[in-house]
C-alpha cells in the first residue's frame, strides 16, 4: 500500500498528457471531451461551443440519439434481454455511456428523455416492474435508479428520500469510525423492513453524489473499508491493484479499471492507488499515449467507449489513452489541491 503516486502526477503533467491526446485524435467527440471533462473548460467556453455542433453530430451521439426509444430508455433498464440484439444492451448502460462521452441534458434532448424515463420508477409510472426474488430487489434498484438521477441532474428531490435512508444506514454502519455489519444489517432492517442477513450493498456513488451532506470524517473511514478490500481483493473482477501484471500490454488489462475506478471515487485514494499511478505513468507509449494491444470481447466496458471500431490501433489506442486520462482526472481532483 503506497502513497507514493499522489506525488507522481501534476495538474500540469496531466493536462500536457490530455493536449496530446488532442493533437493525436482529431475525432470531435474526443476533444469534446478533453476539453470539457479534462480540462474543465465552462460548457459557455468559445472553444467548446464552436467544437458542440461537431459533437453532437458525431456518429456516437447519432447513435444513442437513434436508439432511444420513445420512452426515453434503451430497453430494459438494467437486465438484458438476450433474445434481443440490440446495440445498447440496457438503458442503464447508454446512459452511463452519454455521460461519459459528455452529454449533458441541455443537448439534443437525450438525457432530458432519460431523466424523465428514470424518474417514472421512482414515481411508479414506469412501463417496466422489477421482479421482486427476494427482498433487497426494490431498495437496490431503487438507489441505483437515483445514482443515476444524480448524475444527469443533480439535487433532484425526488432522491431525497433514498438519499436520506443511505446516510443514515452509512453514519449507523460507521458510527463508531470502524465498520461494523451488525450495525449496518440493524440499520438497514430499520429501513427497508427486510429481515434477510444478506444486505443490499452499500450505495456509495449515491452517497457520493451529494459528498457535502457527509458527516466529517464518513468518506474516510468508507475508503478504509471498501478501499482497502478494493485493493487486496479487487472490485467486480478478481484482479486487485496490490498485485499489478508485469506487463502493461496483455489480453485482461482493462478490466483492472473497475477496481482502480471503484477506490477512486473516494477523497483520499492515493493510499491504495499511488503504485497504479506510477505503473500507468511508466507504460506510456513514445508518443506520451497508452495502448494496452488488443483485447476480448468485454461487455462489461465496451460501451463507454467513444470508437465504434476497436479493431483500429488508432481508435484502440484513442480509448485506451481516454480511459486512463479519464481515471487520472478524478484521481488528481481527489488527492491533489485545486487550481
Amino acid at each position: 500500500m503506497t502513497g507514493s503516486g499522489v506525488n507522481a502526477l501534476t495538474r500540469e503533467e496531466f493536462n500536457k498528457a490530455a493536449l496530446r491526446l488532442h493533437d493525436f485524435c482529431e475525432y470531435p467527440a474526443v476533444r469534446y471531451k478533453i476539453l470539457f471533462h479534462l480540462l474543465d473548460r465552462g460548457y459557455d467556453d468559445p472553444g467548446l461551443t464552436a467544437l458542440r455542433p461537431a459533437f453532437l453530430e458525431s456518429d456516437i451521439v447519432e447513435e444513442l440519439y437513434r436508439e432511444q426509444d420513445r420512452y426515453g430508455g434503451w430497453g430494459k433498464l438494467l437486465s438484458k434481454d438476450y433474445s434481443a440484439k440490440d446495440r445498447f444492451p440496457t438503458s442503464a448502460t447508454a446512459i452511463s455511456r452519454c455521460l461519459y462521452i459528455g452529454l449533458t441534458i441541455e443537448d439534443r434532448d437525450i438525457l432530458l428523455c432519460a431523466n424523465e424515463y428514470l424518474e417514472d420508477f421512482l414515481n411508479g409510472t414506469a412501463r417496466e416492474k422489477f421482479r421482486e426474488s427476494n427482498e433487497r430487489v426494490i431498495p437496490w434498484n431503487r438507489a441505483r435508479i437515483c445514482d443515476m438521477i444524480e448524475a444527469i441532474k443533480p439535487d433532484n428531490p425526488l432522491c431525497d428520500a433514498a438519499y436520506t435512508e443511505w446516510l443514515y444506514i452509512a453514519v449507523r454502519a460507521f458510527e463508531s469510525g470502524e465498520y461494523s455489519y451488525e450495525r449496518e444489517r440493524r440499520a438497514q432492517h430499520e429501513v427497508f423492513w427486510t429481515r434477510e442477513d444478506r444486505l443490499v450493498p452499500m450505495q456509495t456513488e449515491l452517497l457520493l453524489k451529494r459528498r457535502d451532506r457527509l458527516p466529517p470524517g464518513l468518506e474516510n473511514a468508507m475508503l478504509l473499508h471498501y478501499g482497502e478490500h478494493a485493493y487486496r481483493h479487487g472490485y467486480f473482477w478478481w484482479e486487485s491493484p496490490a498485485a499489478l501484471p508485469e506487463n502493461f500490454i496483455y489480453n485482461k488489462t482493462r478490466r483492472w479499471f473497475a477496481t482502480f475506478n471503484y477506490i477512486n471515487q473516494f477523497r483520499g485514494s492515493s493510499l491504495y492507488l499511488g503504485d497504479t499511478i506510477n505503473w500507468l505513468s511508466e507504460n506510456q507509449n513514445a508518443d506520451g499515449l497508452w495502448d494496452w494491444g488488443s483485447q476480448i470481447k468485454d461487455p462489461w466496458g465496451y460501451f463507454g467507449y467513444f470508437s465504434t471500431n476497436r479493431n483500429h490501433r488508432h481508435n484502440r489506442i484513442a480509448d485506451c489513452t481516454m480511459e486512463i486520462l479519464s481515471f487520472l482526472k478524478k484521481y488528481i481532483d481527489n488527492n491533489c489541491p485545486a487550481y
